[in-house]
């Protein structure tokens, strides 16, 4: 792609999973892991798309991979169209799968979760995403309700996680 600026060379690596034109582009922004964030948190398509959206959004498993292994790189950026996170594009990405194809997209959502993607961040429709997938993907709904348990459960949240039951045995009036 000769002319291009290395933005667009990251956002068409993202697009189209091509994990050698987006070392070549991270290496142009020159050494240093702070240079390569700041390119990674700031670039943004016309509709306010961050790379790891693109990414997200076109099952581009590799490149979001060598993405998300960056030092400092914002993991839950809010696009500024629909402010979803690369985590509800994925979503949806596996969504327009056929159901043959979807077990194998799960790692998708697994590989964004396992780098600190939060699934309770809402939309601008106000929706998670485990709200957005299809009511006939299982496993996808399973990971994504795991995942809300853990980010729950870190926060110290532990009678939402199991079902209300405390540590304590009554309520502060009762130890009168």
């Amino acid at each position: 792609m000769q002319g291009a600026s290395p933005r667009e060379l990251l956002l068409e690596a993202s697009r189209r999973n091509n994990t050698s034109l987006l070392t070549e582009v991270l290496t142009s922004v020159g050494p240093g892991l702070e240079k390569i964030a700041e390119f990674l948190n700031t670039v943004t398509d016309a509709v306010g798309a961050y790379a790891l959206h693109l990414a997200a959004a076109s099952g581009s498993y590799d490149t979001l991979d060598l993405l998300l292994d960056q030092a400092g790189v914002e993991v839950d950026p809010v696009d500024r169209l629909d402010w979803d996170t690369p985590l509800h594009k994925a979503v949806m990405y596996i969504n327009g799968l056929s159901k043959a194809e979807r077990d194998g997209a799960v790692a998708l959502v697994q590989l964004l979760l396992d780098a600190g993607a939060d699934p309770r961040v809402r939309n601008r429709a106000e929706m998670t995403p485990l709200q957005l997938v299809d009511p006939n993907n299982d496993a996808l709904k399973e990971v994504l309700r795991a995942a809300e348990i853990t980010e729950l459960a870190a926060w110290g949240f532990t009678d939402a996680v199991d079902g209300g039951v405390g540590g304590s045995s009554g309520s502060a009036s009762d130890s009168d």
